[in-house]
Parts: structure tokens; sequence; C-alpha cells
């Protein structure tokens, strides 16, 4: 048999991944028979080792769960490292680790014995998540058209968790018999989820206001941000742009290190985008994220969310 290590800082995504394999692994067998699952902080590793080294009792194999290992100690995965020199094969051993570090003799061990590390975690690039999305609902035989996956990442947002739900949801609904469109997913799809702060802030350098409104309402609501922590994300962003104003940056390179950060995406993007506003329109969003942060902060009696929303707008509207 095999060893599964799979990894995620998505608690539900990880543990819907984790079930999903394990109901893979067992196909048309008896579960109650084939499975062993530990769980919680009381049991130990060495109960879980005893059990993927004990041979199946009426099948021909047996499946091993153990979950929330990332909390066990270096010296606690002992008995763990030990199994993965000589595991035995009629066993399939599913880990379930987490977003915790990994202890360098673990990883060692992992790669001796040709142990392959799952990262359930979606990507966050946008084009990237889509693909996820497709990949998971073709993973339950759900077959969705380009608009309906575009719609349903758009509105998952950060609320990634949710996307097992709805997909399962769609299944039991429509089956598998044709691909489902947007008209489709949208009576299932319920309250928008919050949204990562690059959405926000492109927006807002397009000049799409509409868009930008939109984003920081989720933002706030389904994100649950709090109206300082957005101000904190666009003055960072802004603030990059004021590092970057008179000086002559010609290279990524060259603005990486007026940043201080790695060349990279977030450089070039930083230049273009100083560039595309001109030193007149950073001034002035300067100017207007510290009237906002005062408002914020009790200078007025303004409310929060309206000041942020004459903010975003008048940001949106900066773009030359």
């Amino acid at each position: 048999m095999t060893i599964h290590f799979l990894v995620g800082d998505d608690e539900p995504i990880l543990r819907s991944a984790v079930s999903s394999l394990v109901h893979t692994l067992v196909g048309d067998g008896d579960r109650t028979l084939m499975v062993d699952e530990f769980e919680g902080d009381d049991y130990a590793l060495g109960a879980v080792v005893d059990a993927a080294q004990t041979p199946p009792f009426l099948t021909e194999s047996r499946v091993v769960v153990a979950r929330g290992v990332g909390r066990f100690n270096t010296d606690e995965l002992a008995s763990l490292i030990g199994y993965l020199e000589d595991p035995l094969d009629s066993t399939a051993l599913v880990i379930e680790w987490g977003s915790a570090r990994r202890a360098k003799a673990l990883n060692d061990a992992l790669s001796k014995a040709g142990v392959p590390v799952t990262t359930t975690t979606p990507p966050n690039r946008a084009r990237d998540r889509q693909a996820w999305v497709a990949a998971e609902a073709s993973a339950i035989g759900l077959r969705l058209t380009n608009p309906a996956i575009d719609r349903l990442t758009t509105h998952l947002g950060e609320n990634v968790s949710g996307l097992d739900g709805i997909l399962r949801t769609l299944v039991s609904t429509y089956g598998d018999a044709r691909p489902l469109g947007p008209d489709d997913v949208e009576p299932f799809l319920g309250d928008a989820g919050g949204v990562p702060p690059w959405d926000l802030t492109d927006a807002i350098d397009a000049g799409r206001t509409s868009t930008a409104l939109e984003l920081l309402g989720r933002m706030m609501d389904a994100g649950g941000r709090h109206p300082l922590q957005v101000m904190a994300i666009l003055q960072s962003h802004y603030g990059r742009l004021a590092s970057l104003d008179g000086l002559d940056v010609r290279t990524e390179a060259e603005a990486a290190a007026a940043l201080g950060i790695k060349p990279g995406f977030p450089a070039r993007k930083a230049m273009e985008l100083s560039r595309k506003l001109g030193s007149g329109a950073v001034h002035r969003a300067i100017d207007l994220l510290a009237d906002a942060d005062l408002d914020l902060r009790g200078r007025t009696a303004l409310d929060e969310r309206f000041v942020m929303e004459v903010l975003v707008a008048r940001l949106s509207k900066l773009r030359r």
C-alpha cells in the first residue's frame, strides 16, 4: 500500500481532502473493517504506528488515518519516522499534518521513503484559483462550464472552505448528466465570501469604482476586516508608490532596491503604477488616506463605512 502526507492551512479543506482520499482508498470495501482513525488531542503516535503495523483482518488491506499530526514534537515523531523506514505493504497510512512547520528529521524520512507531500491550500492568484476550482469539481464528477467556474470562483473569494459543500450540493441536485452553467450554480451560492487585499487595490488602480466599492464591502463584511485594517492595506499600497515618487527608477531591480524588497512582480507592479498615476496623483492619494485615517480615529462623527466608501471612490478616480 502507500503513505499519504497531506498539509494545508485551511482546516475544512484539508479535512475534506483527507475524507475524500479515505473514501477512494476504501472503495467498495467495508469501512468498518478497513479504517482505523485517530483524532483529537488524546491519542499518541505510538498507537497510530501499532495500528499501521497490524495486518488486516477479514480484508485484503487496511487504512490508518492520523489527523492533526502537526501537534507532535520531534521526540514524539520518532515512532512515525521509524515506521517510514519499513512500512507494512498491506496498510495505507494517511497523515493529516496541517500547517505546522515540519522537523528536518521528518522531512528527511519522507524524502527517503519517497512519500510526496500533498498541499491542499488553494492558490492565491485568480487564474490559478479557477483551475483549482475546476479540478475540485472534476474530482467529484461534476462538470462546470468556464463561465460557471468563473462565477463560483469570484463569489467564493477567500471563503474557499465553502467550495466542497457547494460542489456536493450541485452533484446531488444535478448529477453529472450535463455541464452546469452560471445560472445552474447561482441559486446555491449563498452569501459572497471575503476577498484578498490585492483584489481591492487592483480594482482601485484600474479605476473600476463600482467594483472597488463592492469588494470593499466584502472585505469588511464576509472578510471580517475592520476599517482600520483596510486602511492599513491601502496605506501600505500607496506608501510603496510614494517611496518611488521622484526617483529615476527604470528597472524592476532598481524599484525593488528602493522599496527594500526582493525583485519580482510586486516591485514591477509598483513601478508601473507609479508611472501611470504620476506624482500629483500619488500625493493626492496620501492626503486622502491621511484625512480618512483621522476621520476613522474620531476627528468627525462620520460612519466608518461611509468614510471608507468615500475614500475608495476618490482613490479610484485618481487614475489618469
